[in-house]
């Protein structure tokens, strides 16, 4: 009989103990998730001092921000590629910095332009081209867009005002100087680049 009550009670310091290392581990755990969320949400948070004065600024998540941001690489990248001036030297220096936003689907209608001669018919016409972006559809869920914008050539004899259509998808890749958006534009193509207007100017 005293045998089966120190075996009873053997069994039930194991399931206590068991039970005690069981709900330590749990406890510890629950622990560890509200001070992980806590910390996190306390990162979400960044004092500025103003005249010794702490004030403070809301961090927002990157996905909130990341469709303006395409846009705005959108713009930049179009921006870089079309607006141009009559000078080798500035047109060497808006491409190289337009190519590092795009993949060798920019490279190909670089190539295409140059080999058409389009580059050197604004230095021998002295044409200035600017852009002017309209809208940027946007497509989040598969990356997708499509830019509208006037490209307007100010040529000695002429003004010509052209729709530029063109459609292309977005890579998200590390950030840089060189890419500070951290996005990539693949599979670059151009739908339309027609001539709406066309005003002849007075030579004399």
């Amino acid at each position: 009989m005293i045998v089966k009550n120190i075996e009873a009670k053997i069994r039930l310091a194991t399931w206590v103990a068991v039970g005690s290392f069981l709900t330590s581990i749990v406890l510890s755990a629950i622990c560890c998730f509200y001070a992980y969320r806590q910390v996190s949400d306390a990162r979400k948070s960044i004092y500025i001092l103003s005249n010794g004065i702490p004030l403070q600024a809301g961090q927002t998540d990157m996905q909130v921000n990341r469709p303006a941001e395409y846009r705005a690489d959108i713009d930049l990248f179009h921006a870089l590629f079309f607006s141009l001036t009559p000078d080798d030297k500035y047109i060497e220096y808006q491409l190289k910095k337009a190519m590092y936003l795009v993949d060798e689907s920019g490279v190909d209608q670089y190539n295409n332009l140059k080999e058409n001669g389009f580059f050197n018919s604004i230095l021998s016409s002295s044409s200035v081209i600017t852009l002017q972006t309209d809208s940027i559809s946007l497509d989040m869920t598969r990356r997708y867009f499509r830019y509208f914008g006037k490209l307007k050539i100010d040529r000695r004899s002429s003004t010509v005002i052209r729709s530029l259509i063109t459609e292309g998808y977005l890579k998200d890749i590390p950030r840089s100087d060189n890419n500070p958006h951290g996005v990539l534009i693949v599979n670059w193509k151009t739908l339309e680049n027609k001539d709406l207007e066309n005003v002849q100017k007075n030579t004399f």
